[in-house]
């Protein structure tokens, strides 16, 4: 009878788990039943956070039946991606998709399966940008634009299904994952769509060197947190990879290194040079206000008027 009843049940598990996690995870869960467990671990994993870029100024300007019909186009777009580099869907709020890699499923190299997913949701959100402008006459001016900002951070999470006897949600938890979604809301003041820690470059290249070009973006003493943070932003996979972004990335962190030891006008220089081979140029690239070199070179031009104290860390902001 218990061989009888646990086989009846697993149909309803993946069911119930398939909403959330990818199809291989959904089975291997309905197999072992843990989707039902309500115990919580902790799990080594890579968070994700997934928004779309000035989300209220677009609900005020599009008409609210079509605002359903958008979410859910990007909501599948981003989730079909995450399930199939192996992650889990945690949760929607409002426009927001979080997901982690890592759980509850063992990924080896959750951190570059989160990273080449973010990089191929923003290839396939550049997509959609298309289908929308050649759709011109359905969407406002603002919806052919459509941008997302995407926060990634490795870590330790407690997971687990986690609520009321009547509602539970599979779930993490964790100032670990608390710095994903900073780097989500945050990237906006380094001028990147995609931002992730030093935790989650290092593990990516040690699982595949090569695979992700990088752009380093300094050191930030985020809220809580008494060591400084490094970030960095994925730029590119490696077949999306040109030469004139290696070089604009090259350029951009030769005044990095000027910046840090307070080379204003040597910093500038550079930052000039890779503001010429950005990818996103404000005024050409439709949703785009500024890039990583314009903000550099507007903060070289406040640090020139404004010195820092000779003890300065080269922090770019304190994120609150």
């Amino acid at each position: 009878m218990n061989f009888i009843r646990d086989f009846l049940s697993r149909p309803k598990i993946k069911k119930f788990s398939g909403a959330y996690l990818s199809p291989p995870i959904a089975t291997q869960t309905a197999n072992s039943g843990k989707v039902l467990q309500t115990k919580t671990e902790e799990r080594d994993l890579t968070a994700f956070f997934c928004s779309i870029h000035s989300f209220v100024t677009l609900t005020e300007q599009i008409p609210i039946a079509q605002l359903p019909e958008l979410l859910n186009v990007y909501f599948t777009t981003a989730v079909e991606t995450i399930h199939a580099e192996g992650g889990t869907l945690d949760k929607y709020i409002g426009d927001v998709v979080v997901a982690m890699f890592g759980a509850p499923a063992n990924l080896s190299d959750h951190a570059l399966h989160a990273c080449v997913a973010a990089l191929k949701i923003q290839n396939q959100i550049a997509d959609l940008r298309k289908k929308l402008q050649y759709e011109a006459g359905k969407w406002p001016e603002i919806v052919h634009g459509l941008r997302i900002r995407i926060g990634l951070h490795s870590g330790r999470a407690i997971v687990g299904n986690i609520g009321t006897p009547t509602r539970y949600q599979y779930t993490m938890l964790g100032d670990d994952v608390n710095l994903a979604a900073r780097c989500e809301s945050g990237a906006k003041q380094w001028g990147v769509w995609t931002l992730c820690t030093g935790t989650t470059k290092q593990a990516c290249e040690r699982a595949q060197p090569r695979r992700i070009l990088f752009r380093s973006l300094g050191p930030i003493l985020a809220k809580d947190h008494a060591d400084l943070l490094e970030l960095f932003e994925p730029v590119s996979l490696l077949e999306d990879t040109t030469d004139e972004l290696r070089e604009c990335v090259r350029l951009f962190e030769e005044g990095l290194a000027r910046y840090l030891t307070q080379d204003w006008e040597g910093a500038e220089a550079f930052f000039r040079s890779s503001a010429e081979l950005e990818p996103n140029q404000p005024g050409k690239t439709l949703g785009v206000t500024s890039n990583p070199s314009l903000v550099f070179i507007s903060n070289c031009g406040y640090l020139r008027a404004h010195p820092p104290s000779a003890d300065w860390s080269g922090i770019f902001f304190k994120n609150d």
